[in-house]
């Protein structure tokens, strides 16, 4: 049965998520750590405000009506982005060098972290599939902006293309080339933890995170990874003798065939092993064993967990993300002090409390 201390470590688990997402959000999509030490010399090391010039943003490439890059051979439809979603910030989306979060504050989160925070709200009591569509649309849509950001990933586009041509939102989920990435597990943390804590078995879970996952991100490859993922939280949350390094191995090898402690045993620096062995980029066949390299190399400290991920760039915020749903439930904590420091603390600690109610359901 969940304990108070199975309660604490996915408490941590969640906050950690939104810390690390707004500690990598002004560095997001630097591809030169170059660049991350000459906009912030010695790295990041707390939360900062965005830099309005990025030295590594294709912002501009991406198209505004539907997911994926834009089609210049062919004219465009409709912009989603600007009259459906993110209204009033298409501006954004034009000219060299725009930061994909253009004027957020230190300590605000992304709009996948926004996304999350539906998932928690959908979370109370027992998951419900249509509260978190409904949630998830309302987020986007609304008139006056819901959250800070001016970026909205490829599977954003395609899914409110697919809802503005008339599908039904549980089938709005589109197949671009970037689906299967990292940014695909930002709302299974959520909806895992809280399932694990109202004592739902493992199978049960994977499945329902599953059908959450192909809301969005539809791709066999990402499924997959989402169940070792699954997995992993629930083996770190109930844990008792079992070791969280000794986990990680065994997701990393059975999953990816990788042995965490060789790739460690190296001591090779974190840029050698992402950004050179494993790419930065959001692609989850890269991403997620970044992930768990982090959290075995760091595995002590979350902090330097996190600050190494944000340090080395490319989609640091939404490994971030799950790097630091991993983190929190290792330490049992959350890093200290900068939980407060979000923007949205209070908001935040109200929702995650809530998803993490372990009362049985009926």
């Amino acid at each position: 049965m969940p304990s108070e201390l199975h309660k604490s470590r996915a408490i941590a688990a969640l906050k950690n998520g939104f810390i690390a997402d707004a500690l990598a959000m002004p560095v997001h999509w630097y591809y030169n750590p170059a660049d991350i030490l000459k906009d912030f010399p010695g790295g990041i090391q707390q939360f900062e405000d965005a830099p309005s010039f990025h030295p590594s943003s294709i912002m501009s490439l991406h198209s505004t009506s539907q997911g994926g890059r834009s089609k210049v051979s062919k004219q465009e439809k409709k912009d989603i982005v600007g009259d459906v979603i993110l209204k009033g910030k298409r501006q954004y989306w034009t000219g060299a060098n725009q930061h994909y979060h253009q004027g957020m504050k230190a300590g605000e989160n992304t709009l996948n972290a926004h996304c999350a925070r539906v998932a928690l709200r959908a979370s109370t009591g027992i998951y419900q599939q249509a509260a978190f569509l409904d949630g998830y649309i309302k987020l986007l849509c609304a008139d006056k902006p819901a959250h800070p950001d001016t970026y909205a990933e490829s599977y954003h586009r395609g899914f409110f293309a697919n809802l503005a041509a008339g599908k039904p939102a549980n089938d709005c989920g589109a197949v671009t080339h970037d689906t299967a990435s990292i940014g695909g597990l930002v709302t299974i943390g959520p909806v895992a933890l809280s399932c694990a804590l109202k004592g739902d078995a493992l199978n049960d879970i994977q499945r329902l995170c599953r059908n959450h996952l192909y809301l969005t991100h539809p791709s066999v490859d990402l499924g997959a990874v989402c169940d070792d993922y699954v997995e992993l939280l629930y083996r770190l949350l109930y844990r008792t003798d079992e070791s969280p390094q000794d986990i990680l191995e065994d997701i990393a090898l059975r999953g990816n065939h990788i042995s965490l402690a060789k790739l460690v045993a190296n001591n090779k620096s974190d840029i050698e092993i992402v950004g050179r062995q494993f790419s930065p980029a959001c692609y989850i066949s890269d991403a997620w064993p970044s992930v768990l390299y982090f959290a075995y190399r760091y595995v002590d400290d979350e902090k330097k967990a996190l600050t190494a991920n944000a340090n080395v760039g490319g989609d640091n915020v939404h490994r971030g993300f799950v790097l630091g749903t991993i983190m929190g439930l290792i330490e049992g904590a959350p890093i200290r002090d900068m939980f407060g420091q979000l923007a949205d603390t209070e908001e935040l600690e109200h929702e995650i409390i809530g998803a993490c109610s372990n009362e049985q359901k009926r």
